[in-house]
């Protein structure tokens, strides 16, 4: 352990820890726009300023190793001014959209310049000027929105492992570009989403029939059910129907999705998903109540079985279902109707 000073109070750490680590312990607010804890400390948009006693600039709290007798100050007079001018730097090349723009109510941004009282930028000049990229089926990508803080890069490459996307150019021209500057639907992307899950702006959006606000949703926690992986997951609900999906950390996926558990979910509200029973009534295929199908199907399995025996029944079960829901359906064929015909789409 090491001793240090934060804001005037005597303070533990971690031999290793960064000055961020130890502040978010101890609940005191930094601002960051392109830290991410699973992501290597990239510096880049140096919001995250602190004051060290001894050093001459001001210093990235992300990056910077806490050491033993370090003075720290993360809210002096100067290091907000440093932040005030950064957000005002960065809104210098930013679309001044708020009202209109789907990030609005949860663009980070917008919340850190309410936070610092920045209006507007007081640097006046020439402005990104890039198209729209909707050839992904599933997300759009605004350039002309995005801070630069190499986010979505570094999750494509570090965690999914992709590398789709990488910075092009350098100074004033630099962007995240697809190889050869093509369109991101020609790269190697596999549109798992996690860069529109990360991105802190409205640079990357996914594409959406709904539009909501993110005080019109509720968050309702779950488990994807595409595979066995398990991986968590929060369904944004807007009047009883799913307008969205965002990954949390769980124990499996640590806040990452592929593209069925991140896009795949209109499904569940689509007009031709099945709600109820149907049972064949003269040809025709009618909907009915569980009960009643239920009878239906106990009835003609106990027909099949004294005609033909159990061996001409089969039954398949789904992926989707739990371990304990195929384990019971199992448990059904085997003990039940006296037949090992069972199949599982996922065997493979």
């Amino acid at each position: 352990m090491i001793n240090l000073e934060i804001n005037g109070k005597s303070v533990q750490a971690k031999k290793g820890e960064t000055i961020l680590q130890i502040c978010r312990r101890l609940n005191i607010k930094i601002p960051t726009l392109c830290h991410d804890d699973r992501l290597e400390p990239h510096s880049a948009c140096r919001l995250c300023v602190v004051e060290i006693e001894g050093m001459q600039t001001l210093s990235t709290s992300c990056s910077t190793i806490a050491i033993e007798g370090m003075v720290i100050q993360t809210h002096s007079q100067k290091v907000m001014d440093a932040r005030r001018d950064i957000l005002d730097m960065i809104l210098s090349n930013h679309p001044e959209d708020c009202l209109t723009c789907k990030k609005s109510g949860e663009c980070k941004l917008q919340q850190y310049c309410y936070e610092y009282d920045v209006h507007r930028t007081s640097y006046y000049g020439e402005r990104k000027e890039f198209e729209l990229d909707d050839s992904n089926p599933f997300f759009t990508i605004e350039l002309n929105k995005c801070i630069e803080c190499g986010k979505c890069v570094r999750v494509c490459n570090e965690l999914q492992h992709t590398r789709a996307i990488s910075f092009s150019e350098r100074g004033f021209k630099t962007h995240v570009s697809a190889p050869f500057e093509d369109d991101i639907n020609n790269s190697t992307c596999v549109s798992c989403g996690n860069c529109v899950s990360i991105c802190p702006v409205g640079a990357l959006l996914p594409k959406s029939k709904e539009k909501f606000r993110l005080w019109e949703v509720k968050k309702v926690k779950t488990t994807c059910s595409y595979c066995g992986v398990g991986c968590q997951m929060e369904l944004l609900v807007k009047e009883e129907k799913v307008v969205g999906v965002n990954p949390i950390k769980g124990h499996s996926n640590d806040g990452l999705l592929c593209v069925k558990g991140k896009f795949g979910y209109k499904f569940i509200n689509h007009d031709d998903r099945l709600q109820r029973p149907l049972i064949r009534k003269e040809g025709k295929l009618i909907e009915a109540e569980w009960e009643e199908a239920y009878a239906t199907i106990a009835k003609n399995i106990n027909i099949i079985r004294k005609k033909h025996g159990s061996k001409v029944i089969a039954g398949l079960s789904s992926a989707r279902c739990t371990n304990e829901e195929n384990y019971l359906f199992q448990k059904l064929f085997r003990g039940v109707l006296k037949t090992n015909n069972i199949d599982h789409c996922a065997r493979l």
